[in-house]
């Protein structure tokens, strides 16, 4: 669930005991968790339960957006609000329910007659393909095309950027190519997938994983021909299996989305495709986008991002009825990359002279930032410790003595020079770089801050060379769980075994042979609370390797129009609204 703008996600169901709270100070409680709006509508009315809930199709869907996807390809995408809005386009083997908050973290079939039979040793995964599921054109989607566009993800010199578990589990020596490279005179050499025919795929796992169905619900195991791949450009006009195709698309710009007539909706039970088109324009300025949103010319934000500071108290005083205040599931935090910043005492004196309260405030605040976070798993992931809080961040202020004490340590008592890398054009994110710029100047650090095209991301932060070229000390990001485990949280962020060399996520380029062996251990426990055990163990290394300053468990306040029908949060989406559910009046 990525990374980045939300992860960011796809598919975390980070916050599945955690019913949305709001306090009276946000607009007015009525002590139902939400205060009085106009007719149906309500503050916080779609927080994991279904506002406005109606099957009646047409209309326009209009969402505008402030960041760029960081790819549309499905095998690329990593960012979260692209997770959810891919399924306009894209279905897979089994997905996620449609059904508000914790309700929707249950899997179920989509492409498949079922979620599977699994063999006794865990396996062996098998398959069987709907009836009537086609492409755009009309031809059947066939298990083949379903191998293929898993093989996609180990193409990482073509399509990179994307999350890697499927190749991780289904050949962990990486002895495959990719089909690119492949030999076979089908391009379908990888022997962990077998297609004995059009309708059967069969996954062969050298070793057990618990989280492997989760894995094949992410967009990366959407299928595709192979005589549409188009390479690194598919992610500009993908070839759809879902309810609606791509029209236009002209990037940092506009999407539009019309029906796929060749959707068959009888085949699938999850996407309600109310609206007869979907359209997304993209802008630089966010306070603008808040404001053409407040105006009715949109209908949400697809980024779901959250209401900006300029707009924030006009939202909740004047039109309260049209937002909701859920948690996200993402942490926010700042991370040090080992290359630029080896020496572990300096990068400990960061963090215990980062201000965690300016930080928060920086953010949005208790309510449009979230809480103060003090370690790297998030409260819902068994495992989790939020009590935990080994550089005393609770208490909301810096710790200046440890701070000089750690840089006397590290060969610098009077500071450093470093610089901080942050996306161009998300404005809380900034701030959130300045506040810290701040912080550490009382400590005679200097942070220089970098401003990077979010739309590259991959190819900037996501580059270790980059990240070491451009001397990238500090750079700030989010990660939301892809899904709800500590190897659906942790996994990407601290695994040595996940540093790539461009569409990287371990930004610190952690890699060690501790905690990448506490890994193994923790996915072949069948027992959930046995392997939250191990990634506890994996999150106070983490914490004691001093890479990573988290800032919160994010909240946000987020809008939607109010002729949004069938809306509602759903923690398989990391709290953001269910796009594929969303009808217009």
């Amino acid at each position: 669930m990525l990374k980045s703008s939300q992860r960011r996600i796809a598919a975390g169901a980070l916050l599945a005991a955690a019913t949305m709270v709001v306090t009276t100070a946000c607009g007015g409680g009525n002590g139902d968790g939400g205060s009085k709006g106009k007719g149906d509508l309500v503050f916080n009315g779609a927080v994991n339960k279904v506002l406005n809930a109606s099957d009646k199709k047409g209309g326009e869907l209009k969402f505008i957006g402030s960041q760029e996807a960081d790819s549309w390809d499905p095998q690329r995408g990593y960012y979260g609000f692209v997770w959810d809005f891919a399924r306009y386009y894209t279905r897979q083997l089994v997905t996620f329910k449609a059904a508000p908050g914790a309700a929707s973290t249950e899997l179920v079939a989509d492409l498949a007659t079922d979620t599977g039979k699994v063999s006794p040793d865990g396996l062996t995964y098998t398959f069987t393909l709907k009836d009537g599921v086609t492409w755009e054109d009309g031809k059947p989607i066939t298990s083949k095309d379903i191998k293929y566009g898993i093989e996609r993800i180990w193409a990482q010199d073509v399509i990179s950027g994307g999350p890697i578990y499927l190749q991780q589990v289904l050949d962990p020596k990486a002895e495959y190519k990719g089909p690119y490279k492949d030999s076979t005179p089908d391009k379908l050499g990888l022997k962990a997938i077998e297609t004995p025919d059009d309708k059967t795929i069969v996954f062969k796992l050298p070793a057990p994983n618990g989280d492997f169905l989760q894995m094949l619900a992410m967009p990366a195991a959407s299928p595709v021909r192979k005589d549409k791949d188009t390479g690194a450009k598919y992610g500009l006009k993908p070839f759809s299996s879902g309810p609606y195709k791509w029209q236009s698309y002209t990037p940092n710009k506009s999407i539009k989305l019309v029906r796929n007539d060749k959707w068959d909706a009888k085949t699938d039970t999850v996407r309600k495709a109310l609206p007869d088109s979907i359209s997304v324009t993209f802008t630089t300025n966010a306070d603008d986008m808040d404001n053409r949103l407040i105006e009715g010319e949109y209908d949400l934000d697809i980024n779901a991002t959250g209401v900006g500071a300029a707009a924030r108290q006009k939202v909740l005083q004047r039109h309260n009825e049209n937002v909701d205040n859920p948690q996200t599931g993402f942490i926010r935090y700042a991370v040090f990359p080992q290359t630029v910043t080896p020496n572990i005492e300096c990068r400990k004196a960061m963090i215990y002279a980062a201000d965690s309260k300016s930080l928060q405030t920086a953010r949005g605040g208790p309510q449009g930032g979230g809480d103060i976070a003090t370690n790297m798993l998030p409260p819902a992931i068994k495992g989790a410790d939020p009590k935990a809080d080994p550089y005393g961040k609770l208490s909301g202020k810096p710790d200046i003595a440890k701070a000089k004490e750690a840089l006397a340590k590290c060969g610098k008592p009077n500071g450093f020079k470093t610089t901080i890398a942050v996306r161009n054009n998300k404005k809380i994110e900034i701030a959130t770089a300045e506040s810290l710029q701040q912080s550490l100047r009382a400590v005679g650090i200097d942070a220089q801050i970098d401003l990077f095209d979010g739309a590259q991301t991959s190819g900037i932060i996501g580059s270790p060379k980059v990240v070491k070229d451009k001397g990238y000390g500090i750079i700030i990001m989010g990660w939301g769980a892809d899904f709800p485990t500590g190897q659906g949280f942790l996994q990407p962020l601290v695994d040595g075994r996940f540093i790539l060399q461009s569409g990287n996520n371990n930004f610190s380029e952690l890699n060690d042979p501790a905690i990448n062996g506490l890994f193994d251990k923790a996915l072949k426990e069948t027992d959930p609370v046995k392997a939250g055990e191990l990634y506890k163990q994996i999150n106070t290394k983490v914490s004691e390797a001093a890479v990573y300053l988290p800032f919160t468990h994010e909240k946000n306040i987020i809008w939607r129009s109010s002729r949004l029908t069938n809306v509602y949060t759903a923690d398989a989406y990391n709290g953001r609204y269910d796009y594929a559910s969303l009808g217009v009046k």
